[in-house]
């Protein structure tokens, strides 16, 4: 008879893992993709020089790892607020989480390097497309244009990417603002 571990061996274990991806998105965040190595993970950790290679074989699964750890995180937020009763307040909610989002400039960088390797490597995008349909279902709440549904995605995308390369990031205001002339300013079909 098989029975579970009692003594905690697997939660330690999954807790260590999850240390190791958060460094992970630390060394990506100061040092790029190119500073990641098992034993530069490790140290981040706090963990033995060996702990990240016993839990993930190669750098490719510790890269893997850390980005399906953002881009899942990210569409379960997403997600969270395509589900909130009133659009309206889904949309302020969202402009309120952007603004979070850019007030940590080092944990966006990281996501986007590890964004940027799943372009170059195609095996990667499943967590991206997660995230971009997560942000896809929260546009569904104001409209069913695919192209706005598409501009939603880029604009998100290219506003995260343009506040790490300004001095001032938008506030709350500009992103409703942002969502607003995205999902709700009537597009070519409406007007006559």
């Amino acid at each position: 008879m098989n029975e579970p571990l009692t003594d905690g061996r697997r939660i330690k274990g999954e807790q260590r893992k999850r240390e190791l991806i958060e460094a992970t998105i630390r060394v990506v965040a100061r040092d790029g993709v190119a500073g990641v190595s098992h034993r530069t993970v490790s140290k981040e950790a706090g963990q033995p020089a060996t702990a990240a290679a016993y839990y993930f074989r190669t750098i490719d699964d510790l890269l893997t790892a850390a980005l399906t750890s953002c881009m899942d995180e990210d569409a379960e937020r997403m997600r969270r607020l395509a589900d909130v009763d009133d659009p309206e307040e889904g949309l302020r909610a969202l402009a309120e989480l952007m603004c979070r989002v850019v007030a940590a400039p080092a944990h966006l960088l990281a996501e986007y390097e590890l964004y940027l390797l799943a372009a170059r490597r195609p095996e990667l995008r499943e967590p991206t497309r997660r995230w971009l349909a997560a942000v896809e279902r929260f546009g569904r709440r104001h409209t069913d244009d695919p192209v706005r549904l598409r501009v939603l995605a880029g604009t998100i995308d290219g506003v995260l990417m343009q506040a790490l390369l300004t001095d001032t990031p938008p506030g709350r205001q500009e992103w409703e603002e942002i969502l607003r002339a995205v999902l709700l300013t009537p597009g070519p079909e409406t007007r006559r």
